[in-house]
């Protein structure tokens, strides 16, 4: 008897007359799903009672399997938020309360302009799709923006946000609202949680002409998905930053 690792729709199989353990066959597609790409780094694995339950396995047997993959470090799991795909990156994680960058600078008390570069809806790339839990192709808002103060641009903002979850969406003045407040208040749904990832990184093409500075320029970069309280992704965005513009403060307490 064999069973599907469904999750992501491929036709391996799970052979319970084989030599090899359940949980060991189980860490090893998922393994291969790792190291092909087709899970990229940040993809959230689906709970583990529905993944069990797909497997046609014990929760048990599902935990073996993770457990090997955590003490690989291709898996990580956060508390409260899951189990994810690990970057090539050391990943400490910070807890901090999930605002746009726009109701940071109002609660500072920063004049700060919005410029809207592009706003279209596209399908969503193969790993895009992955991250927000889509098929390949689905429709995607892209939104570029342009962050400025009356130092210059500080932040050069690209967003994809789910169509189906807010249709209509592109419609909307973005250049002077937060996007995480039109989702809520427009759309009705509930922001709840949010993974963030910061590198350094060099600025060039597009986003060095943005922001005004030249290639190779030193530039913070933000990656984040955003997730709604049922546990869906709604937006995955990549940030530039001014690194002599702008600095990224966490504010945290020892329990």
């Amino acid at each position: 008897m064999s069973d599907q690792l469904s999750p992501a729709g491929a036709n391996e199989r799970l052979d319970r007359d084989a030599p090899a353990p359940l949980h060991a066959q189980v860490s090893e597609q998922i393994r291969a799903r790792i190291l092909s790409g087709e899970w990229p780094p940040h993809y959230r694995l689906r709970s583990e009672p529905e993944l069990a339950l797909d497997l046609g396995i014990s929760r048990g047997t599902l935990r073996r399997a993770l457990s090997t993959l955590i003490q690989e470090g291709l898996l990580v799991q956060v508390r409260g938020r899951g189990t994810f795909v690990t970057s090539t990156a050391l990943e400490p994680s910070i807890a901090q309360k999930l605002t746009t960058l726009s109701e940071d600078f109002a609660r500072q008390g920063v004049s700060v302009s919005t410029e809207v570069v592009s706003k279209e809806v596209v399908p969503a790339p193969p790993a895009l799709a992955t991250l927000l839990d889509l098929r390949p192709g689905q429709s995607v808002l892209r939104l570029e923006r342009l962050r400025s103060t009356s130092s210059g641009p500080v932040v050069w903002l690209v967003n994809y946000v789910r169509t189906d979850l807010a249709p209509g969406l592109e419609q909307a003045d973005l250049a002077d609202r937060s996007l995480f407040g039109l989702l809520e208040n427009e759309h009705g749904l509930k922001i709840s949680s949010g993974r963030r990832t910061f590198t350094a990184t060099a600025a060039t093409g597009r986003v060095a002409q943005a922001l005004g500075v030249p290639e190779n320029f030193p530039l913070l970069y933000l990656e984040q998905i955003t997730y709604l309280d049922d546990g869906r992704a709604i937006e995955y965005s990549d940030v530039w930053i001014h690194s002599e513009r702008m600095r990224v403060t966490s504010l945290l307490s020892r329990r």
